[in-house]
């Protein structure tokens, strides 16, 4: 049962809505969401029924921009991540500052953005502050934590920095989530998956990179976190164990490997199983991987909806 949707929410770099689903769950309703993806777009435009707009925030006119009681957003982060090059100047890391211009424009009781772990240590830890310090200046009562996906129901190992900022005239007291009593396993959630489909599944191109660390998790454990890149897709737990041959080198076991299917993939991050994604094969994947975990979400709203309501 999920609670009336009381508040109003407008998401940008939404992709196929991860963050939004998890929210709308929880007593929010996202009336109009962004993002550069065509394919992401149309697909949230499969399971929401707001406008949906498909460009670069950069060229949005902020006055169409609905009011909204909370802004959503995972502004890009390929510039702060752990994973890739981790550059100051990278142009992709400036673009929360169009999330800013959307808060001031906007003037919403709150947001919440999340965003990888590097973002914390980028430029030696100043980058953040410069973050925090934007929406300081706007009016935000700003905080953030760390906290990991599988700690809230979701089988995967994903850590994120989720940030909340409360207008300071609203006066609410955002708590974080509690993680939940017990951690949901794979095959809690695809144990029951049949055998994927031809094109549910990228078969080959193991590269140098994948070989170079052990890429799987046991059916009573979490997934490795779901990247983006289809050819990074980790292996299901069905798949032989790997063997560590030497430093940075593991190999195949005997028998048949294979990676998650997307469907897989979008059950580890706690997409309904009904879910429709629009695109090709790799498209969809990336989708998937770029996501907010669903119930990582979820735990969030519950709370950001709980502090709203104790303001009134």
């Amino acid at each position: 049962m999920t609670k009336k949707q009381k508040y109003t929410a407008v998401s940008l770099f939404s992709g196929a809505g991860g963050m939004d689903i998890g929210f709308d769950l929880e007593g929010f309703k996202t009336i109009w969401a962004n993002d550069f993806d065509k394919d992401a777009c149309e697909t949230h435009r499969l399971w929401s029924g707001a406008e949906v707009v498909h460009g670069s925030i950069e060229k949005i006119d902020l006055d169409s921009i609905p009011s909204a009681d909370v802004v959503l957003g995972g502004f890009p982060c390929q510039g702060f991540s752990l994973a890739g090059p981790r550059k100051v100047d990278d142009k992709r890391n400036v673009l929360y500052q169009y999330f800013v211009k959307v808060i001031e424009k906007v003037q919403p009781k709150a947001f919440v953005a999340e965003n990888v772990k590097g973002i914390l240590t980028l430029g030696g830890g100043e980058i953040i502050k410069v973050i925090i310090r934007e929406f300081s200046d706007k009016g935000y009562d700003v905080q953030f934590k760390l906290l990991n996906a599988a700690d809230y129901s979701v089988p995967e190992d994903r850590y994120r920095v989720i940030m909340v900022g409360i207008r300071k005239d609203v006066k609410a007291k955002f708590e974080y989530p509690l993680p939940a009593k017990k951690r949901v396993t794979l095959r809690d959630v695809i144990g029951h998956f049949s055998e994927p489909a031809e094109d549910e599944i990228l078969e080959g191109g193991f590269s140098p990179r994948f070989m170079s660390r052990n890429r799987k998790r046991d059916w009573g454990e979490q997934a490795f976190t779901v990247p983006a890149m289809a050819k990074q897709v980790t292996l299901h737990p069905s798949s032989p164990d790997m063997v560590k041959i030497d430093k940075d080198l593991w190999k195949f076991g005997e028998g048949r490997t294979r990676r998650l299917s997307w469907r897989e993939a979008a059950a580890v991050q706690t997409f309904p199983e009904d879910m429709h994604f629009a695109g090709k094969l790799v498209s969809i994947y990336k989708q998937i991987g770029n996501a907010v975990p669903v119930n990582l979400a979820r735990a969030v709203a519950k709370e950001l909806y709980k502090s709203l309501e104790e303001s009134k």
